[in-house]
């Protein structure tokens, strides 16, 4: 299994997902810290892969989601962006709306 496919499987298996420096508890860097705070301050349950344990999965999330930095938020399987977008949308209320919506189901 390639790193984009081992990515493809954490984000579809898991509602929320932030690809980050550091671990939700101990973040290693500001733009991270910040991308924790907003999601605990909406009180989401979510999945932090430490990017720096592995450089396969630091340069392979840059190329799987065609976004240069990190952190990367994913939310029911889809790209949602880094801290400055998690912010504004923070902000606006967009994020909470987002994250309460309800998953789609495969089901016609």
């Amino acid at each position: 299994m390639d790193i984009h496919e081992q990515i493809e499987q954490v984000v579809r298996e898991n509602e929320l997902v932030l690809f980050m420096k550091g671990t939700p508890d101990f973040p290693q860097c500001g733009f991270s810290g910040r991308a924790v705070q907003i999601l605990q301050t909406l009180g989401s349950k979510f999945v932090g892969v430490n990017v720096l344990e592995s450089d396969a999965v630091r340069e392979g999330i840059k190329s799987y989601s065609n976004w240069p930095t990190i952190p990367q938020l994913y939310v029911k399987g889809e790209f949602v962006g880094g801290s400055d977008i998690m912010m504004e949308m923070f902000e606006s209320g967009e994020l909470e709306e987002l994250l309460n919506e309800p998953a789609e189901t495969d089901a016609a």
